[in-house]
């Protein structure tokens, strides 16, 4: 059953969030039990406690702190997919000043800094804790120490991908005035890489969980970290970075999850979205959201719970649909292009976007009446939920697909020399069968970029291929980021993508933490 997934839950690591800069108090760890921290932590009990909590931010960055930062709409507003919508320019005015490139230290994405540092900071407990363990075997010390040191990475990782030079340390900060070196984003990557690698080579982490019971696996562990979402991690930082070193050792991690047959292609790209279809053969990890469970609100973002995603991304006051009766806010409306770049009998179209041209409902701004049809809303993926139903849909955010698996390892071995003709044409065309496409006769990275296009609409992808586009021979400047995120037709866009966009600025309560802190250079 998807509620025994690993989900966010209140314990009392959750009294400290911790961003580069800030006072004595806010870094207090209080015990409700009263016993010193290390007297607490000695049991195999407590730090699992302590583990999960370390889980938890992966959870907040939708909707916490103030800003809704879902994980989707942050990267796609920034590409050539989607509009940023919502009720008026100035509605989440900072997603409209990046998605125009003029973002500026007041109009970012201030909370994703705090979700994600406060992810490293959990983990950094958690490895500290262990040292105090004495009730914890040796297999178990192992599993939960890489665990945090890979989940230490996927949050330095989102830091890296949108802010590049942030604070850097692997130890928690002790001593006034409680900052840290601001590393360089060259810097980070090879620190991240390095660490990301010691966690692959310790061969700790299961390669997968399993929806149902096999042998020591079994369905409570899912959402944990495992080794094959550490393979597709590295995979995406090296392809980023445009490590061309670490290709090859990327494509063998590719390589690795093909070979094994737990990880395959559902023959109906459509029931990946569904309820049914999260932690299918296809998933490698999602984020896991429960409705039926909630004690997530307004009043409590951070508590275990559903997401606001499908409210966000859908119409208001919208009446033509028996299936959903609630009220979406008209975030991230579809390209009509988007739309239209898909083939009539590409199977992705109709169960990517959500085609509702034709009903009238409360138009918003950009609303184009084409709408992610992936995270849709459902009355059944919400009414469970016990108050503060909006805020609690039961829809995973399905992170990393064996699709973008064979995607990788298609342009990984055409980047290390391996023949247009051969496994690289064969891995693309899995993903275009699949889709009823017909096989293409060789494969180009163009086509791979294209096709990634294609098959990851909505899930965050686009804005970062065309980012990293830049540094890959051959592209076409359909795919290249300073000519595919130019001003538009339509006068929503004015300004073009720049090198110096890649790092979006760091908010200004940052900088005031930490007079040291450098500001991205993004004019």
């Amino acid at each position: 059953m998807k509620t025994n997934k690993i989900l966010a839950i209140g314990l009392l690591s959750v009294a400290t969030v911790l961003a580069t800069g800030c006072s004595d108090s806010f870094l207090e760890v209080d015990n409700p039990t009263g016993e010193p921290l290390e007297d607490y932590y000695t049991t195999d009990a407590h730090i699992q406690e302590a583990l999960i909590a370390a889980y938890d931010p992966i959870h907040w960055a939708d909707w916490g702190l103030d800003q809704y930062n879902a994980l989707n709409i942050d990267a796609e507003i920034m590409g050539d997919n989607f509009w940023v919508g919502g009720s008026t320019k100035t509605d989440m005015q900072n997603w409209h000043m990046l998605f125009n490139y003029e973002g500026n230290e007041n109009y970012t994405l201030s909370s994703l800094w705090t979700v994600d540092y406060s992810g490293v900071k959990r983990c950094n407990d958690l490895l500290k804790y262990l040292d105090w363990a004495t009730d914890v075997t040796a297999e178990n010390r192992k599993s939960y120490e890489m665990q945090a040191r890979c989940l230490r990475v996927f949050y330095y990782n989102m830091l890296w991908h949108y802010f590049g030079n942030v604070p850097f340390y692997l130890e928690n900060l002790s001593k006034p005035p409680y900052t840290a070196p601001q590393y360089t984003a060259d810097d980070v990557y090879n620190e991240l890489i390095v660490e990301l690698e010691a966690v692959i080579d310790s061969k700790v982490l299961p390669l997968k969980y399993y929806k149902t019971a096999k042998g020591e696996n079994d369905d409570s562990q899912l959402g944990r970290v495992t080794q094959a979402m550490a393979y597709m991690m590295y995979a995406e930082m090296v392809m980023y970075q445009n490590d061309e070193a670490r290709f090859a050792k990327a494509l063998g991690y590719m390589k690795e999850i093909i070979a094994d047959s737990n990880f395959q292609l559902v023959t109906d790209y459509a029931s990946i979205w569904e309820t049914n279809g999260e932690w299918c053969n296809e998933s490698i990890w999602e984020i896991n959201y429960e409705q039926t469970n909630s004690e997530r609100g307004w009043g409590s973002p951070l508590a275990v719970g559903g997401t606001v995603l499908p409210t966000l991304i859908s119409p208001n006051t919208f009446t033509a649909d028996s299936e959903w009766t609630g009220e979406g806010w008209g975030f991230l409306p579809m390209r009509l292009e988007t739309y239209e770049m898909f083939s009539s009998t590409d199977k992705r179209r109709d169960a990517t976007c959500w085609d509702v041209r034709g009903t009238t409902y409360k138009d918003r701004y950009q609303d184009t009446h084409i709408w992610l049809q992936k995270y849709r809303p459902y009355d059944r993926n919400f009414k469970s939920a016990p108050f503060d139903q909006n805020l609690n849909y039961n829809n995973n955010y399905r992170y990393y697909r064996y699709a973008e698996t064979l995607l990788n390892a298609a342009e990984l071995s055409l980047r290390t020399g391996g023949s247009a003709t051969g496994e690289a044409k064969t891995w693309l065309n899995a993903v275009r069968t699949r889709a009823g496409l017909a096989e293409l006769s060789t494969a180009t990275v163009d086509d791979i970029l294209t096709e990634r296009r294609l098959e990851f609409v909505g899930e965050g992808k686009r804005y970062f291929d065309l980012v990293r586009a830049e540094n890959i021979s051959g592209v076409s400047s359909k795919n290249k980021a300073t000519t595919a995120l130019v001003p538009d037709q339509y006068g929503y866009r004015t300004n073009s993508w720049t090198l110096k966009k890649k790092h979006i600025p760091i908010a200004q309560g940052e900088l005031d933490s930490d007079p040291a802190l450098i500001q991205n250079d993004y004019k």
